[in-house]
């Protein structure tokens, strides 16, 4: 039996609430179920550091209906994460950011076809030129499909812009990298260089390119409207982290 207010990993128990409210509380703002947090596997209540991201983790709350799916809960699985797991492993966490920067997709692009190598030049180069000019990750993009070794000094400022980020926000930069296949796909959605959307859309240009040739199968249209979906709760997450954090004392 699943005791109220408390979620199992891999379990999906029935909608144990009826209403869903944010309030102001200690260390922030606390998602509520019926007036109670729900807490995680190892007991942390939802709290998050501003009320606009409460509210997102507490939308996923209301959308949930005959059962609590956490697996789709992804605002709720990261304030979760930011609170029990990324404190104590920052530098791990960053580590795993900068080895995704030194294999970032950006600095990959196709050799054929021709077609598609132009499309993805033309996308990612003033994205890498930005990464170098705005934040010194100045990656060099590779000649072939060979891997290529990244300057230690860009990869250093990955490693410094990840640690320079509250927990929060190392629990999104985690989440997006992977999603993007990019450190610097993420680095510039978390610096509002352009939308959730934009930047997936930039990170399956190969997709995207074969799905032109020979279509799209409803398996494949699936996983392209999860990963969308992703990627828009990714920048509602970060947008939502630069909401006012007014004190709710």
């Amino acid at each position: 039996m699943v005791q109220k207010g408390f979620i199992e990993p891999g379990e999906k128990p029935r909608r144990f609430y009826e209403i869903v409210s944010v309030e102001a509380g200690e260390g922030g703002w606390r998602v509520l179920l019926d007036g109670r947090p729900p807490r995680s596997s190892r007991g942390a209540a939802l709290v998050a550091p501003t009320r606009a991201l409460a509210e997102l983790a507490a939308a996923e709350w209301e959308a949930q209906t005959r059962h609590v799916d956490l697996a789709v809960m992804h605002a709720t699985r990261l304030a979760f994460t930011a609170l029990e797991a990324i404190p104590t492993a920052r530098e791990a966490v960053a580590d795993q950011i900068v080895r995704y920067a030194g294999n970032d997709l950006l600095c990959y692009p196709a050799e054929v076809p021709e077609g598609l190598r132009a499309r993805q030049v033309a996308e990612w180069s003033p994205v890498l030129d930005r990464a170098r000019s705005e934040l010194g990750v100045a990656l060099e993009p590779s000649r072939g499909i060979l891997h290529r070794d990244q300057p230690d000094h860009a990869l250093e400022a990955v490693r410094r812009h990840a640690l320079s980020a509250d927990n929060f926000t190392l629990s999104g930069l985690a989440f997006g990298v992977p999603l993007f296949g990019s450190a610097v796909l993420t680095l510039g959605l978390w610096r509002g260089w352009f939308s959730g959307e934009e930047a997936f859309a930039v990170s399956r240009l190969d997709e995207a390119w074969q799905e032109s040739q020979w279509g799209i199968d409803e398996e494949a249209a699936e996983r392209t409207a999860r990963l969308q979906a992703e990627a828009r709760m990714l920048e509602a997450w970060f947008r939502g982290l630069e909401a006012d954090p007014v004190s709710p004392a």
